[in-house]
């Protein structure tokens, strides 16, 4: 398990690149942030960039982590589809292929010839990263990677990552908006009981480098398996324990009775608002908040594995709001958990996957109760 931990990480970090070549490449920026108008409008690809982005990445991972664990190879997932159309009706697969050539022209065919912008996104995806410290050494977890699945959500918070809004962050701040909002994710699931084992989060654009590199990332990532709970980040302290009263994170167009119900337990200022289900996980985990509530089944199994597995590794955990507030016990239970491993069978395409009962992460399972407590009748 520490071997694929490291190869995640070091994915992860590969993907992070991708996503930063595509901003800082001129020929990869315009294709990325060009909407097509008048008799373009039609034609299926080169608006839709962004996709080929996303789907560049997902394909980099199944390959890279197929490649060294091939009993894994079934059981990786991801948010999109790799067949593409490109402007002259051709269809064609997007995967990652054995020599930079070979995947810069795949590429080109689906780029229109655009042999530039093909050959700079080749290279990233060929590219490998520098050496990342991830002190994992030491780490044994009893799972084979025969019992594991994964789920990668690419480019988490894509509108951000479009937009790409440049803030510097604030230490101990949550900033609501902007290119650190956009995230990959990676999470590891058990294929018989769907539980998060492992999650790793990159955050490509943390900071600019002073010296004029352009932006550097940064990793998170955490192991929760049995007795064995390992993360990068300590448990931090919450809002509340530092006596400024509980903290949630919304998106901004949650439920108008969920925001009112909610002002009973915190004060209107820490009631806060961020861009990217991945994001408010992380402030979740990083302490920015000390909950994140969602009503609407607008997220999907993608954008929680990941963070779910770190929220567990600092005991806290990611449940289905609907099932908590139907159940007995009030909150947290093996019920309520969101699981990672079967698709909701009367539903089609994507929305097979969805967390249609809306969910609640949180660190502390006190925190919860207060939550569920607040919002039970009133939804």
């Amino acid at each position: 398990m520490a071997d694929l931990l490291r190869l995640l990480l070091r994915v992860a970090e590969k993907a992070a690149n991708v996503a930063r070549v595509c901003r800082q490449e001129a020929p990869l920026f315009q294709l990325l942030v060009q909407e097509k108008t008048g008799d373009d409008k039609n034609k299926k690809f080169v608006q839709d960039f962004k996709t080929l982005a996303d789907v560049v990445i997902q394909e980099m991972i199944r390959h890279d982590v197929g490649a060294q664990f091939p009993e894994m190879a079934g059981f990786i997932h991801g948010e999109e589809s790799n067949k593409f159309e490109n402007g002259l009706g051709e269809s064609v697969t997007v995967t990652v292929c054995g020599t930079e050539e070979e995947t810069a022209a795949l590429l080109a065919a689906v780029l229109d010839g655009d042999h530039t912008a093909a050959s700079l996104l080749a290279r990233a995806i060929h590219q490998n990263p520098a050496n990342i410290d991830s002190s994992t050494d030491g780490l044994t977890v009893p799972l084979s990677p025969s019992e594991l699945g994964i789920w990668i959500d690419p480019i988490d918070a894509t509108s951000q990552y479009i937009e790409g809004r440049e803030e510097v962050l604030e230490k101990g701040h949550l900033s609501p908006s902007g290119l650190h909002c956009a995230l990959v994710l990676i999470g590891v699931y058990l294929r018989s009981t769907g539980e998060p084992v492992m999650g790793v989060i990159n955050q490509p654009f943390n900071y600019k480098d002073a010296s004029g590199g352009g932006w550097r990332g940064k990793h998170f990532w955490g192991v929760s398996c049995g007795d064995i709970n390992v993360c990068s980040l300590s448990r931090p302290k919450g809002n509340s324990e530092s006596g400024r009263g509980l903290s949630v994170v919304l998106s901004s167009s949650e439920k108008q009775v969920v925001k009112e119900s909610l002002t009973s337990l915190c004060s209107p200022e820490q009631l806060v608002y961020a861009s990217g289900a991945g994001y408010k996980i992380l402030c979740v985990i990083q302490g920015l908040a000390d909950v994140y509530v969602l009503s609407e089944g607008s997220t999907f199994k993608w954008d929680s594995c990941a963070p779910h597995a770190l929220l567990r590794a600092l005991g806290g955990g990611v449940v289905d709001l609907t099932k908590s507030l139907q159940s007995s016990s009030g909150s947290q239970d093996h019920q309520t958990e969101l699981t990672y491993h079967q698709p909701y069978a009367e539903c089609k395409g994507a929305d097979r996957w969805a967390n249609h009962g809306g969910l609640v992460a949180y660190r502390d399972c006190s925190q919860l109760r207060s939550i569920v407590a607040a919002l039970k009748g009133k939804l």
